[in-house]
This record gives C-alpha cells, structure tokens and sequence, in this order.
C-alpha cells in the first residue's frame, strides 16, 4: 500500500531533521501550543502505536483509548499521558523510540487489507485512510519543529495524500462546528512539489482555490493561517471553508491566528 511507504518515507524526513538534536535541543519550545520538540514526538509514537493496535488488536486499542480518557476526565494533560505512555523518555532516546516503532509499523500497515475497517477516536476508518492519516499528523506536527529549526522543508509529492484528506473533509470542517456545508465545494487547482497540477471539484465552479498544495496542506492542518499564504481563494464557500479548514478529528479548533506560525529566521 503506497500510503503506509509515504508514512515511512514522511516518518523518515523528520527522522533526518531531529536525528543529529542534541538532549538539550530536543527540549526546545515550538509555536505549537507550548509544545517542545520531545512533546511532539512522544504525541507522534504514542499514537503510531495507537493506529498499530487499532490494525492489530481493536478490543486492546479500545483499552488504551479508554485509559486516555479517564487521564483526560481526571483533569491530566493530554501529554502528560502521552509522556508516561513513552515512559519518560526524552531527547536521544525517545527519538530512538519512535524511529525504531514506526519502520515495523508501515510495514505492517503495508500488508493489510486497505479496505478493512479499524476503530478509532470516533468513527472506525480504513486502513488506507488510518495510515493516511498518520502521514498527516507526521507531516503537520512536523511543520512546527521544521518552523523553530528555521528549516525550509522541501515537500515531495506523497502530500496527495493530505490534499485528499482536506477534500474528503470539506462537510466534517461545518458539521463539527454544528454547521451545514455550503454547496458546492470550491474547485481545486494546486500545484504539486512536482510541479504536475491537481485538480478537485467542478472546474466550472465559480468557487476556486489555486496555488500550492503544499500551502493547502498547511490551511487544513491549521499549521498557517490563509492570511499567511499566498493561495487565491474566489467565492464565499471557499473563503469560509479556508477560514476554518480542519482535516483531522476531535472538537473544532481554531486556525492559528495571521503571523503566529512561521518558520523561525536566525535560528542555531
């Protein structure tokens, strides 16, 4: 299954960027929520290891989302489940941890029916679309170490996946604001790292967003604000899905707000 190798291979660049971190580096702040370096890969293995035993043990995912939840109700922070799921691990060795999780991991994934059903936070999902969105988290939790590093990342084509996941999430963006879509979805033409074009939607349609994937993939992740892009956006459909895009589960969140993500210039 292509997708599980896309994960890898987004697994494996930010494997690249945070290898050579030191202990101290990993603690690190980014401009996500507060969050240091280590907090971010902690989130990202502990819920690898979630999405892997959702493929491999449903009735044992179900406990550990259970025990998240009574965590989350007891008042704790969703990190500090996180950080104790990771044993405490920091710096080298929680880097160590999550690299050496998610190779076996995909690889699993790769060999799964890609049409099975797994269960999850809220509704069950594919296989395809499971590891489709482990990409997606890798790659949008990613932006933020890439951001503080004041590292440009250079995006290659697996991001198709995350463009995907933004169209399919066009009605969850209103329906979980207790909102209803407002038809049609704007027509997309974005163009790839590749340079080839992509294209969603009506291409009649008077709704239009152009430009860059890669700046799409930022909007439905909530990694950059639009004012922040450079992708044009025509019609009130488009204006209003792009003012509050979200592509991933949970309770609606809010974009962050015009100049507060941005990759950090002179950093060491």
């Amino acid at each position: 299954m292509q997708q599980a190798r896309d994960f890898r291979d987004e697994s494996d660049q930010l494997h690249a960027l945070i290898e050579p971190l030191s202990d101290e580096r990993m603690a690190t702040v980014t401009a996500f929520k507060g969050w240091t370096i280590n907090n971010v890969i902690a989130h990202l293995h502990t819920w690898n290891h979630g999405a892997d035993l959702s493929l491999s043990d449903p009735e044992k995912f179900r406990e550990f989302f259970e025990r998240l939840v009574a965590h989350r109700d007891a008042g704790g922070l969703v990190i500090d489940f996180e950080k104790a799921f990771c044993e405490g691990a920091e710096g080298r060795d929680l880097v160590r941890m999550w690299h050496d999780y998610y190779g076996p991991m995909s690889e699993r994934f790769a060999q799964a029916d890609p049409s099975a059903r797994v269960p999850w936070a809220g509704p069950s999902m594919s296989v395809r679309s499971s590891i489709s969105a482990r990409l997606m988290e890798t790659w949008a939790h990613g932006q933020e170490v890439f951001d503080v590093l004041g590292v440009v990342r250079k995006n290659a084509d697996r991001i198709r996946n995350i463009v995907i996941l933004g169209v399919n999430t066009y009605g969850w963006t209103f329906h979980v604001r207790g909102e209803t879509p407002p038809e049609p979805m704007p027509h997309l033409r974005l163009t790839a790292p590749s340079g080839q074009i992509w294209e969603y939607g009506d291409p009649g349609s008077a709704e239009l967003i152009e430009g860059l994937a890669e700046e799409f993939c930022q909007v439905v992740t909530q990694v950059r604000n639009i004012a922040d892009t450079s992708l044009k956006v025509t019609g009130p459909n488009a204006t209003e899905w792009m003012a509050k895009a979200q592509c991933f589960a949970g309770a609606p969140n809010d974009p962050p707000a015009p100049g507060t993500r941005k990759t950090r210039t002179g950093a060491a």
